[in-house]
Protein backbone atom coordinates (compact mmCIF):
# COMPACT_ATOMS: atom_id res chain seq x y z
CA UNK A 1 0.00 0.00 0.00
CA UNK A 2 3.07 2.33 0.51
CA UNK A 3 4.40 1.88 -2.82
CA UNK A 4 1.05 2.30 -4.36
CA UNK A 5 0.66 5.80 -2.36
CA UNK A 6 4.11 7.10 -3.00
CA UNK A 7 3.56 6.30 -6.73
CA UNK A 8 -0.05 8.42 -6.80
CA UNK A 9 2.08 11.32 -4.71
CA UNK A 10 4.88 11.08 -7.28
CA UNK A 11 2.60 10.92 -11.27
CA UNK A 12 -0.71 11.41 -10.34
CA UNK A 13 -3.81 8.63 -10.02
CA UNK A 14 -2.17 6.10 -12.03
CA UNK A 15 -5.14 3.57 -11.02
CA UNK A 16 -5.16 0.11 -9.47
CA UNK A 17 -5.17 -2.00 -12.32
CA UNK A 18 -4.22 -5.78 -12.77
CA UNK A 19 -2.02 -4.34 -16.05
CA UNK A 20 1.36 -2.77 -15.54
CA UNK A 21 0.74 1.22 -16.99
CA UNK A 22 2.97 3.22 -18.62
CA UNK A 23 5.03 5.61 -16.92
CA UNK A 24 7.10 8.33 -19.00
CA UNK A 25 10.86 9.25 -17.78
CA UNK A 26 12.60 11.54 -18.81
CA UNK A 27 16.38 11.98 -18.02
CA UNK A 28 18.36 14.83 -17.72
CA UNK A 29 21.25 16.82 -16.31
CA UNK A 30 21.34 20.28 -14.05
CA UNK A 31 23.87 23.18 -14.21
CA UNK A 32 27.12 22.17 -16.32
CA UNK A 33 26.37 18.35 -15.88
CA UNK A 34 28.58 18.22 -12.74
CA UNK A 35 26.39 16.27 -10.18
CA UNK A 36 25.40 13.52 -12.85
CA UNK A 37 21.83 11.85 -14.22
CA UNK A 38 19.05 13.11 -12.92
CA UNK A 39 14.85 11.57 -13.86
CA UNK A 40 11.73 13.05 -13.75
CA UNK A 41 8.25 11.01 -13.85
CA UNK A 42 5.03 11.64 -16.01
CA UNK A 43 1.89 9.90 -16.68
CA UNK A 44 0.30 12.36 -19.50
CA UNK A 45 4.16 13.52 -20.75
CA UNK A 46 2.97 17.17 -19.91
CA UNK A 47 3.63 17.19 -15.95
CA UNK A 48 6.52 16.14 -14.60
CA UNK A 49 8.13 15.16 -10.86
CA UNK A 50 11.61 14.60 -9.83
CA UNK A 51 12.45 11.33 -8.65
CA UNK A 52 15.27 11.24 -5.81
CA UNK A 53 14.05 14.95 -4.15
CA UNK A 54 15.65 15.75 -7.79
CA UNK A 55 19.19 14.61 -6.33
CA UNK A 56 21.73 13.10 -8.52
CA UNK A 57 21.13 9.05 -9.22
CA UNK A 58 24.58 8.68 -10.57
CA UNK A 59 27.67 10.84 -10.55
CA UNK A 60 29.87 11.18 -13.48
CA UNK A 61 33.59 9.55 -13.16
CA UNK A 62 34.75 9.32 -16.53
CA UNK A 63 36.42 12.01 -18.90
CA UNK A 64 38.76 15.00 -17.99
CA UNK A 65 35.86 16.94 -16.84
CA UNK A 66 33.90 14.61 -15.54
CA UNK A 67 30.51 15.94 -17.02
CA UNK A 68 27.71 14.09 -17.64
CA UNK A 69 25.73 15.99 -20.17
CA UNK A 70 22.60 15.15 -22.78
CA UNK A 71 21.81 12.00 -20.65
CA UNK A 72 20.10 9.83 -23.59
CA UNK A 73 18.71 6.74 -22.03
CA UNK A 74 16.96 4.19 -24.15
CA UNK A 75 15.88 0.23 -23.21
CA UNK A 76 17.86 -2.27 -25.27
CA UNK A 77 16.39 -5.63 -26.28
CA UNK A 78 18.58 -7.36 -23.70
CA UNK A 79 15.82 -5.68 -20.47
CA UNK A 80 18.85 -3.28 -19.86
CA UNK A 81 18.65 0.58 -19.97
CA UNK A 82 21.54 1.82 -21.76
CA UNK A 83 23.29 5.12 -20.86
CA UNK A 84 25.30 7.81 -23.31
CA UNK A 85 26.30 11.23 -22.50
CA UNK A 86 28.64 14.03 -23.04
CA UNK A 87 31.82 13.86 -20.63
CA UNK A 88 33.58 17.10 -21.38
CA UNK A 89 33.18 20.19 -24.04
CA UNK A 90 36.71 19.40 -25.53
CA UNK A 91 37.33 15.65 -25.67
CA UNK A 92 37.08 12.82 -27.84
CA UNK A 93 34.83 10.09 -26.26
CA UNK A 94 31.66 9.51 -24.88
CA UNK A 95 30.22 7.99 -22.02
CA UNK A 96 28.31 4.71 -21.20
CA UNK A 97 26.85 2.86 -18.88
CA UNK A 98 24.09 0.39 -17.77
CA UNK A 99 21.21 -0.41 -15.32
CA UNK A 100 18.88 -2.87 -15.01
CA UNK A 101 16.99 -0.47 -12.63
CA UNK A 102 17.70 2.82 -12.94
CA UNK A 103 19.41 2.93 -9.90
CA UNK A 104 22.63 0.29 -9.65
CA UNK A 105 24.76 1.27 -12.58
CA UNK A 106 27.31 -0.76 -14.12
CA UNK A 107 31.34 0.59 -13.95
CA UNK A 108 31.27 3.80 -15.90
CA UNK A 109 32.66 3.66 -19.67
CA UNK A 110 34.47 5.76 -21.59
CA UNK A 111 34.37 4.80 -25.33
CA UNK A 112 37.01 7.06 -27.42
CA UNK A 113 34.79 7.63 -30.81
CA UNK A 114 36.99 10.22 -31.92
CA UNK A 115 40.70 9.36 -30.92
CA UNK A 116 41.10 8.59 -34.85
CA UNK A 117 40.95 12.03 -35.56
CA UNK A 118 44.05 14.26 -34.04
CA UNK A 119 42.10 17.80 -34.46
CA UNK A 120 38.90 17.12 -33.22
CA UNK A 121 37.22 19.52 -30.69
CA UNK A 122 34.76 17.55 -28.96
CA UNK A 123 31.79 15.06 -28.95
CA UNK A 124 28.75 16.35 -27.89
CA UNK A 125 25.19 15.20 -27.31
CA UNK A 126 25.46 11.73 -28.00
CA UNK A 127 22.05 9.56 -28.84
CA UNK A 128 21.25 6.18 -28.80
CA UNK A 129 18.97 4.42 -31.31
CA UNK A 130 17.97 0.09 -31.41
CA UNK A 131 17.91 -1.09 -34.76
CA UNK A 132 15.49 -3.96 -34.86
CA UNK A 133 16.68 -4.88 -38.18
CA UNK A 134 20.18 -5.10 -37.85
CA UNK A 135 19.64 -6.13 -34.05
CA UNK A 136 22.54 -3.57 -32.93
CA UNK A 137 23.10 -0.20 -31.54
CA UNK A 138 23.51 2.93 -33.03
CA UNK A 139 25.13 5.85 -31.29
CA UNK A 140 25.50 9.13 -33.03
CA UNK A 141 26.78 12.22 -31.70
CA UNK A 142 28.48 15.98 -33.07
CA UNK A 143 31.60 16.62 -33.43
CA UNK A 144 33.97 19.75 -34.76
CA UNK A 145 37.10 18.70 -37.23
CA UNK A 146 38.32 22.20 -37.88
CA UNK A 147 38.97 22.48 -41.88
CA UNK A 148 36.97 19.52 -42.95
CA UNK A 149 34.02 21.37 -43.80
CA UNK A 150 35.81 25.03 -44.53
CA UNK A 151 32.62 26.39 -46.30
CA UNK A 152 30.84 26.75 -43.07
CA UNK A 153 33.94 27.05 -40.60
CA UNK A 154 32.94 30.72 -39.99
CA UNK A 155 29.27 30.05 -39.12
CA UNK A 156 29.12 28.97 -35.56
CA UNK A 157 30.03 29.74 -32.48
CA UNK A 158 33.72 29.95 -31.42
CA UNK A 159 34.95 28.52 -34.59
CA UNK A 160 32.65 25.05 -34.02
CA UNK A 161 31.48 23.59 -36.52
CA UNK A 162 29.19 20.52 -36.03
CA UNK A 163 28.61 17.26 -38.36
CA UNK A 164 26.87 14.48 -37.28
CA UNK A 165 28.97 10.88 -36.99
CA UNK A 166 28.38 7.46 -35.51
CA UNK A 167 29.30 4.38 -34.91
CA UNK A 168 26.94 1.08 -34.11
CA UNK A 169 27.62 -1.74 -31.59
CA UNK A 170 25.86 -4.89 -30.42
CA UNK A 171 27.46 -5.31 -26.69
CA UNK A 172 29.04 -2.00 -25.84
CA UNK A 173 32.41 -3.49 -26.02
CA UNK A 174 33.33 -4.10 -29.85
CA UNK A 175 32.25 -0.95 -32.16
CA UNK A 176 32.85 0.00 -35.40
CA UNK A 177 34.40 2.62 -37.27
CA UNK A 178 33.57 5.75 -36.45
CA UNK A 179 31.45 7.32 -40.11
CA UNK A 180 29.89 10.18 -41.04
CA UNK A 181 26.11 9.98 -40.94
CA UNK A 182 24.56 13.44 -41.81
CA UNK A 183 26.13 16.23 -43.47
CA UNK A 184 23.92 18.52 -45.78
CA UNK A 185 26.01 21.71 -45.80
CA UNK A 186 25.65 23.42 -42.41
CA UNK A 187 26.20 23.33 -39.07
CA UNK A 188 23.96 20.30 -36.96
CA UNK A 189 24.19 18.93 -33.06
CA UNK A 190 21.37 17.49 -31.22
CA UNK A 191 20.76 14.43 -33.71
CA UNK A 192 17.78 12.02 -32.03
CA UNK A 193 16.19 9.39 -34.68
CA UNK A 194 13.00 7.84 -34.47
CA UNK A 195 11.40 5.33 -37.17
CA UNK A 196 8.30 5.89 -39.06
CA UNK A 197 6.80 2.87 -40.28
CA UNK A 198 9.91 1.79 -43.05
CA UNK A 199 11.46 4.82 -42.93
CA UNK A 200 12.76 7.01 -40.63
CA UNK A 201 13.24 10.41 -39.21
CA UNK A 202 15.95 12.89 -37.66
CA UNK A 203 14.76 15.49 -35.70
CA UNK A 204 18.14 18.02 -35.01
CA UNK A 205 19.36 21.43 -34.04
CA UNK A 206 20.78 23.90 -37.16
CA UNK A 207 23.40 25.08 -35.17
CA UNK A 208 24.19 28.10 -37.63
CA UNK A 209 25.07 31.27 -35.93
CA UNK A 210 26.34 33.42 -39.11
CA UNK A 211 25.28 35.26 -41.13
CA UNK A 212 21.55 34.77 -39.80
CA UNK A 213 20.85 32.94 -35.96
CA UNK A 214 19.18 29.76 -36.53
CA UNK A 215 19.68 28.03 -33.32
CA UNK A 216 16.23 25.53 -34.08
CA UNK A 217 14.81 22.14 -34.30
CA UNK A 218 14.56 20.53 -37.91
CA UNK A 219 13.13 17.62 -39.11
CA UNK A 220 15.31 14.93 -42.25
CA UNK A 221 13.92 11.59 -43.34
CA UNK A 222 15.79 8.96 -45.40
CA UNK A 223 14.78 5.76 -46.90
CA UNK A 224 17.71 4.03 -44.96
CA UNK A 225 18.78 4.39 -40.85
CA UNK A 226 22.59 4.78 -42.76
CA UNK A 227 22.59 7.04 -45.81
CA UNK A 228 19.49 8.76 -48.09
CA UNK A 229 18.92 11.48 -45.56
CA UNK A 230 17.17 14.68 -47.02
CA UNK A 231 17.47 18.40 -46.47
CA UNK A 232 15.77 19.40 -43.39
CA UNK A 233 12.47 20.90 -43.10
CA UNK A 234 11.98 24.08 -41.93
CA UNK A 235 12.45 24.95 -38.59
CA UNK A 236 9.43 23.16 -36.17
CA UNK A 237 10.60 25.58 -33.07
CA UNK A 238 11.43 28.78 -32.37
CA UNK A 239 15.09 30.03 -32.68
CA UNK A 240 17.17 29.66 -29.93
CA UNK A 241 16.66 25.88 -28.42
CA UNK A 242 18.37 22.38 -28.49
CA UNK A 243 18.37 18.79 -27.30
CA UNK A 244 15.29 17.31 -29.32
CA UNK A 245 13.60 13.98 -28.09
CA UNK A 246 10.19 12.70 -29.60
CA UNK A 247 7.94 10.47 -27.94
CA UNK A 248 4.39 9.70 -29.05
CA UNK A 249 2.19 10.23 -26.47
CA UNK A 250 -2.11 9.18 -27.18
CA UNK A 251 -2.60 10.12 -30.37
CA UNK A 252 0.25 12.92 -30.77
CA UNK A 253 3.75 13.03 -31.30
CA UNK A 254 5.52 15.67 -28.90
CA UNK A 255 8.66 16.92 -29.62
CA UNK A 256 10.48 18.24 -26.42
CA UNK A 257 13.62 20.69 -26.37
CA UNK A 258 15.32 22.93 -24.33
CA UNK A 259 14.88 26.64 -24.12
CA UNK A 260 18.45 27.58 -22.87
CA UNK A 261 18.52 31.36 -23.24
CA UNK A 262 15.09 30.89 -21.19
CA UNK A 263 16.32 28.40 -18.76
CA UNK A 264 13.23 26.48 -19.56
CA UNK A 265 11.99 23.36 -21.18
CA UNK A 266 9.62 23.75 -24.02
CA UNK A 267 7.88 21.61 -26.50
CA UNK A 268 5.81 20.85 -29.67
CA UNK A 269 3.01 18.40 -30.81
CA UNK A 270 1.94 16.89 -33.70
CA UNK A 271 -0.66 14.08 -35.02
CA UNK A 272 0.64 13.74 -38.14
CA UNK A 273 4.57 14.27 -37.30
CA UNK A 274 3.98 17.67 -40.27
CA UNK A 275 1.97 20.17 -38.70
CA UNK A 276 3.40 21.16 -35.68
CA UNK A 277 1.30 23.44 -32.67
CA UNK A 278 3.85 24.81 -29.85
CA UNK A 279 2.88 23.60 -26.45
CA UNK A 280 5.57 25.00 -24.37
CA UNK A 281 2.89 26.69 -21.96
CA UNK A 282 1.28 23.40 -21.38
CA UNK A 283 4.25 21.86 -20.15
CA UNK A 284 5.81 21.93 -16.79
CA UNK A 285 9.80 20.18 -15.55
CA UNK A 286 11.23 20.30 -12.64
CA UNK A 287 13.25 23.21 -11.55
CA UNK A 288 16.75 23.17 -13.33
CA UNK A 289 15.59 21.18 -16.01
CA UNK A 290 18.20 20.92 -19.08
CA UNK A 291 17.86 18.51 -21.91
CA UNK A 292 18.09 15.11 -21.78
CA UNK A 293 15.83 12.12 -22.94
CA UNK A 294 11.99 10.51 -22.99
CA UNK A 295 11.50 6.77 -22.84
CA UNK A 296 9.07 4.60 -21.07
CA UNK A 297 9.21 2.43 -18.24
CA UNK A 298 6.44 0.20 -16.25
CA UNK A 299 5.27 1.13 -13.06
CA UNK A 300 6.93 -1.83 -11.51
CA UNK A 301 10.23 0.39 -12.22
CA UNK A 302 9.02 3.34 -10.37
CA UNK A 303 8.17 1.36 -7.49
CA UNK A 304 11.86 0.02 -7.40
CA UNK A 305 13.02 3.47 -7.18
CA UNK A 306 10.98 4.88 -4.49
CA UNK A 307 11.45 1.38 -2.56
CA UNK A 308 14.48 2.36 -2.39
CA UNK A 309 15.59 6.05 -1.72
CA UNK A 310 12.13 6.28 -0.34
CA UNK A 311 11.75 10.03 -1.00
CA UNK A 312 9.81 12.08 -3.53
CA UNK A 313 9.61 15.40 -5.08
CA UNK A 314 6.51 16.86 -3.83
CA UNK A 315 7.31 20.54 -4.37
Amino acid sequence: MRKIVLILILVGSIGCTKQESDVYLFSFFKGNGEDGLHLAASTDGLKWKALNNNESFLTPKVGKDKLMRDPCIIKGDDGKFHMVWTVSWNEKGIGYANSTDLIHWSEQKYIPVMHHEPDARNCWAPELYFDDVSRQYLICWATTIPGRFPDTDSQGDDGYNHRIYYTTTKDFIDFSDTKLLYDKGFNVIDATLLKKNDSYMMFLKDETLSPKPEKNIRVAESDKLIGNWSQPSEPITTNWVEGPSVMKINDDWIVYFDRYTKHKMGAVSSSDLINWTDISDKINFPEGTRHGTIFKVKESDINKIISIHNKVHTK
